[in-house]
């Protein structure tokens, strides 16, 4: 209740916010107009912001004409934008330091600190000549030109940008999980406003009370997209305004809510901190509200009793129906290193005590249960191969009763000798043995792998390179569902065909992923090769979605081109290789205290149950 009354007083402009907006709920549609005071009348339109204790103007929103008027704002919008990358060597930090002076602590990366961390050694930017160079530039240019504008800001960047395109759908939309590769690339080139925007409007999109089939979700849901529309005011002829439409998955392809949204959001906030200094905008208070409430949505109790989060298909990249319901391996890391980031962005007050107090017992749990259930490799695959089942008690070794039928042949070719992975999902009598990239590569990069682990997860990616990257990096996963598998799990999905989109499609976006997991773990040279493969082709072939077959060398059958989180996905990679220092924005490192509790706890002992008495029924 108090967290409710705390959002109203932020909505109505009684805590600080970045601009005061009426929230209205069409149907099933969230609409949200920051522009809708007309009623002014020299200051129509106009909105304002705090900032450093001062006004500054953000937007003119309101227009008389729909189509001239509508037109020169946005090539106001362009041309200011313009101005913006011109000035983006001269950035300043809200703290006054530019980019290039910030340089935050050095963390201790791949468990060494000192001259060996790689963060301390210089550039290792790839050996450019005039085509790679050609490639960036062009890239920058795509990118920019995906940028969307609202009130005559920039907020964000559609997910393509293809201009002979016929069908499209929602790429025109601002997804907030294909915006991450983009903001961090503005990010890294020291343009920090279009991701302090997306950042504070995409707040005020957060869930409260929206509805779908008459049910209203938990407070703290993010949307999956918003979509900038200029709809004319019922107040005056020829007025326009422009909304902020949400889509939470009502509009979405299986109708199924994103919970990847909200643990993005967190990273980059944390992100959007580290490399601006700006530490302003995650200490306000409807940031620590909206922050709060994605926790609690996250950690509420439930039937589920395992650590890990309980989602359903399609709930985050992998978005359409590929039996991964129950305990993704990508939602737990992504999970696992939001959790890291609000810790170390809460502010410390006494209503997060009970909050901090949840999450450091889930990330204790969580940590535990991936390293031990999760890990499969040689050793491990074999223990499995010899497992007895029906086992009953606390002393049990195969605790999720997996019967070692469920073993699957390719699986026993696939196993490198030096090598291990993180499978993808893991419930009763159920183990889902496919290798998924993103889950793989996110928990190297928030610790949630173990040093050992980290470091076989990319063995294991070098040993299987054929499979796994061949000629475009990367696949989403592997193998891919085949025959009767695919028609039962997919439902016969004819986008998800055998080694096509997320069936094992190869994606580059990926790539990104790769260069902070490679660069963590001191082993940038597998990222170099990778980068040097897409340069090969991805201009090429238009920066597509995704690619198809076994090695990559069809571009997608229903891939978009100019696919933004494509270009920006090579262009974070370059940038990160160019300045390896700067991945710590994502990195999270092991906590000690963690650790220390991990080996209090020993879940593996056996459990005792002191002053235990059978209880009688009278």
């Amino acid at each position: 209740m108090a967290t409710s009354k705390t959002v109203l007083q932020v909505l109505s402009g009684g805590l600080p916010c970045p601009h005061r907006f009426d929230l209205s709920f069409g149907g099933s549609n969230s609409v949200l107009s920051i522009c809708s005071d007309v009623k002014r009348k020299k200051n129509r339109g106009l909105v304002y912001k705090k900032l450093n204790n001062g006004m500054r103007l953000l937007g003119k929103c309101t227009s008389r004409g729909v189509g001239a008027v509508t037109s020169r704002r946005k090539v106001k919008c362009i041309d200011r934008w313009e101005s913006m990358r011109c000035k983006c060597q001269k950035a300043e930090s809200f703290g006054g330091a530019t980019a290039n002076q910030w340089s935050p602590v050095s963390l201790p990366l791949n468990g060494v600190h000192g001259a060996t961390n790689i963060f301390e050694r210089g550039s290792l930017a790839l050996k450019g000549n005039e085509e790679t160079q050609s490639i960036e530039e062009e890239a920058w240019d795509l990118l920019r030109a995906s940028v969307v504008c609202y009130c005559g800001n920039p907020i964000g960047t559609i997910a393509a940008n293809d201009p002979n395109g016929t069908s499209i759908l929602n790429y025109d939309q601002v997804f907030i999980r294909d915006f991450i590769p983009s903001g961090i690339a503005f990010l890294l080139k020291g343009e920090y406003d279009i991701v302090r925007n997306f950042i504070l409007y995409t707040l005020q999109l957060q869930s409260w009370e929206k509805t779908m089939d008459c049910y209203s979700p938990g407070q703290g849901l993010m949307p999956a997209s918003f979509k900038v529309r200029t709809v004319p005011l019922d107040s005056e002829d020829s007025a326009t305004e422009e909304v902020l439409d949400a889509d939470f998955g009502e509009a979405a392809i299986g109708r199924v809510a994103p919970v990847d949204s909200g643990l993005w959001w967190i990273i980059l906030l944390r992100a959007y901190g580290k490399c601006s200094g700006d530490l302003s905008v995650q200490e306000r208070v409807d940031v620590q509200t909206g922050m709060k409430m994605i926790l609690r949505l996250c950690l509420a109790d439930g039937f589920d009793m395992f650590p890990t989060l309980l989602v359903t298909d399609g709930s985050c990249m992998i978005d359409r129906r590929m039996g991964i319901h129950g305990h993704p391996l990508e939602i737990e890391a992504l999970f696992y290193s939001a959790l890291l980031c609000a810790r170390e962005m809460l502010a410390p007050e006494d209503g997060s005590a009970d909050l901090i107090r949840a999450l450091n017992n889930r990330l204790v749990a969580l940590s535990f249960h991936i390293r031990e259930y999760y890990w499969i490799d040689l050793k491990k695959l074999n223990e499995i191969y010899r497992y007895t089942t029906e086992e009953y008690s606390y002393d049990a070794v195969n605790k999720f009763n997996i019967y070692p039928d469920q073993i699957p042949p390719w699986l026993v070719e696939f196993m490198p000798s030096k090598g291990g992975y993180l499978i993808g999902n893991l419930q009763p009598a159920h183990m889902d043995f496919r290798f998924f990239t993103l889950g793989n590569l996110w928990s190297i990069v928030s610790s949630l792998a173990t040093l050992d682990q980290s470091h076989a997860i990319l063995d294991l990616i070098e040993a299987k390179w054929a499979e796994l990257v061949a000629e475009m990096p990367i696949k989403i996963c592997f193998p891919a569902l085949e025959g009767q598998e695919w028609r039962i799990i997919t439902g016969s999905d004819p986008k998800n065909t055998a080694w096509s989109y997320h069936n094992g499609g190869s994606w580059p976006t990926l790539l990104w992923q790769l260069t902070v997991a490679c660069i963590k773990m001191n082993r940038p040279e597998i990222a170099e090769k990778a980068v040097r493969l897409v340069e090969r082709r991805i201009s090429r072939d238009k920066w597509p979605e995704y690619y198809d077959t076994k090695r990559a060398r069809f571009i997608g059958k229903q891939a978009r081109l100019f696919q933004t989180w494509s270009i920006s996905g090579y262009l974070v990679a370059k940038l990160l290789l160019a300045n390896p220092n700067a991945a710590k924005i994502f990195v999270n490192e092991e906590d000690p205290e963690l650790v220390n509790a991990l080996i209090s706890a020993n879940p593996r002992r056996k459990r005792a149950r002191k002053g235990f008495k059978q209880p009688f029924i009278i």
